[in-house]
């Protein structure tokens, strides 16, 4: 038995690899099976593995073809590329102007359909622009190469995702799946904490999600897949954007991981980098959140499509501004043909992986945990001693928000929020800037869930909640750790991992925060920009308001709408509106707006 088992061990040795393609032929044979009887049995039910097959089929057949025939594929485009050098002199100008013709054609067209408030946005774009440019480090060395594509891209990306029904169908199904995908973690919640845990919803609801979303990704990272993605993404805005492999690896990897965790990636490269290479990194940081806290926010009631659609068009957007801010002066050593290799997890196995994860979160959940509980007593005993100062001048109603209201006002009003909101938004941006975005998206799911419920707008001459319109933007405006909670954070992280960059780190971090500050500003403008009115809270409560007072309102866009649509989810027998139950005033009150025959009425 010894005799013949050496043999088949040798065996397995000598032919390892041929028996590992057989191994992986069978196991992709049954996958596609698999995938082809779902696709048979219902198409519509099995797209979306359909899509996700298709997608991996391609982007394996990509890399081995770039792999084996790089250079062959190099060669082939090399005349083309030596032409557009020779003609790039007259090239550029034409393209420039194409361009600045494109946008003022897009936006007479879209002012004219959409309402002047999207030239609002606009507005706060260029002076946005214009403001980072005055205050640039090297005003005069600024390549406007990577400035101009990071906006084409953010502009491009929103356009896909807000304007077209597929881009915005596909952002919306992923925000529904992560939704549901995050609910599991109720599961572990619901077996530690009890029956009850949702009592306390942030200490037993919300950080589960982080623990959770943090094991899911350090097993992401054990088998590869993040690897992948972010040099697929940091690919692309390198190509575009012209950037350097590291800040842009690090920009693509913040889409996904924290900006402590991100420039891991790239750790053997750090100490070689330049200074503007290292601002760069640092704004990627400041200018997108980790998905382990994305899940905590939209448990919040903030919507899952709009903050994937920021955490996204804020990557290119970082680059932008960080060029702008701190253009390159020095030569990069880390270039494309040096060979980027990125980091690998040092786990041995999945389950190992999945522990680590768990484990790491610890950290972070209770550094969110002791933050909010200083924080928000701080606030608490900011707002008291402003009061009382503003009651020795008969104005106790001071407090932090309406003193960050007035600073940041101008800045939320230039993004296109409407100006009786631009101080409520202004108030966020003050408690994000100088506490930490987990405190804002909470005060923003309270305003949120107060138009949701349909109540009165003014109570005591305060408003309750704002617009649809206004939520989106603030939605963007405040998705970015740049506070200065996360300065010390940064500057002690990236210090760790380049002692050798301490004094630059140190150097850069406060105009990197200011950086990564703006590229959210400006994806809230590309946001405010793109949006398209929508309906400000739901119908069922619309026209209940509406028909349930004494006077008969008034026709409006939103009553015609909501009550076209009720009648239409009678023609086709479902309920379309969560909630539903209309009341007969409801219904009495339509038929007189839509003056419908006796059918319905």
């Amino acid at each position: 038995l010894e005799k013949k088992y050496d043999k088949v061990c040798e065996f397995c040795k000598k032919h390892k690899t041929r028996i590992h393609y057989v191994i992986y032929g069978i196991l992709i044979t049954a996958y596609l099976a698999v995938v082809i009887a779902a696709c048979s049995l219902n198409f519509q039910r099995a797209l979306p593995l359909f899509i996700i097959t298709v997608l991996a089929i391609f982007f394996i057949c990509w890399d081995f073809l770039i792999a084996k025939y790089e250079d062959r594929i190099a060669a082939f485009f090399s005349p083309g590329e030596r032409y557009l050098e020779r003609q790039w002199f007259w090239l550029k100008w034409v393209l420039c102007a194409a361009l600045i013709i494109t946008i003022i054609c897009w936006l007479v067209f879209d002012t004219a359909k959409q309402g002047s408030r999207q030239l609002i946005s606009f507005g706060g774009l260029v002076m946005y622009v214009v403001l980072m440019f005055i205050f640039s480090k090297y005003p005069t060395r600024v390549a406007w190469r990577p400035v101009f594509s990071g906006i084409g891209m953010q502009f491009i990306l929103g356009l896909l995702i807000l304007r077209t029904k597929v881009g915005f169908d596909v952002f919306n199904w992923l925000g529904i799946q992560i939704q549901t995908f995050l609910e599991y973690s109720d599961t572990g919640a619901k077996f530690v904490f009890g029956e009850k845990y949702t009592d306390h919803f942030f200490a037993f609801k919300v950080l589960p999600i982080v623990v959770f979303f943090s094991t899911v990704m350090s097993m992401l990272y054990h088998v590869g897949l993040m690897q992948w993605l972010i040099g697929k993404v940091g690919w692309i805005m390198q190509i575009f954007m012209g950037t350097t492999p590291v800040e842009s690896l690090v920009a693509a990897g913040n889409i996904f991981v924290g900006q402590t965790e991100s420039p891991l990636l790239v750790r053997p490269y750090l100490p070689y980098i330049t200074k503007s290479e290292l601002h760069a990194v640092m704004t990627a940081g400041f200018s997108t959140i980790a998905g382990s806290v994305l899940g905590a926010y939209i448990s919040f009631g903030v919507s899952a499509s709009h903050l994937l659609t920021a955490s996204v068009m804020s990557a290119p957007a970082s680059l932008a501004t960080s060029k702008l801010f701190w253009p390159e002066t020095e030569k990069p050593t880390v270039t494309l043909r040096s060979g980027l290799q990125m980091a690998k997890g040092e786990s041995k196995n999945l389950l190992e992986a999945a522990s680590q994860g768990a484990s790491t979160s610890i950290l972070l959940v209770a550094n969110i945990a002791v933050n909010l509980i200083s924080f928000l007593a701080l606030l608490a005993f900011v707002d008291s001693a402003l009061s009382w100062v503003g009651s020795l001048f008969d104005y106790p109603q001071l407090n932090f928000e309406n003193i960050c209201a007035y600073v940041f006002m101008p800045f939320s009003f230039m993004m296109g929020v409407d100006w009786e909101d631009s101080f409520i938004v202004g108030g966020l941006l003050g408690y994000k800037t100088f506490f930490n975005e987990f405190v804002a998206y909470e005060r923003l799911s309270k305003l949120i869930h107060n138009r949701e419920k349909g109540g009165t707008m003014y109570i005591n001459g305060v408003k309750q909640y704002m617009t649809v319109r206004s939520e989106v933007i603030a939605t963007y405006a405040l998705c970015g750790f740049a506070n200065f909670g996360s300065l010390g954070l940064v500057i002690g992280g990236l210090t760790s991992i380049a002692p050798s960059k301490k004094k630059e780190i140190a150097g850069g971090a406060f105009r990197a925060m200011i950086a990564g500050t703006v590229a959210c500003f400006m994806t809230a403008c590309v946001a405010g920009m793109l949006s398209v009115p929508g309906l400000e809270i739901p119908c069922h409560n619309l026209l209940g308001n509406a028909f349930n007072s004494t006077d008969f309102p008034a026709n409006s866009t939103e009553l015609v709408e909501c009550c076209q649509q009720l009648f239409t989810s009678a023609n086709h027998s479902q309920e379309i509106f969560p909630g539903g139950n209309y009341s007969l005033s409801s219904w009495k009150g339509c038929c007189q707006i839509l003056d419908r025959p006796t059918f319905h009425c």
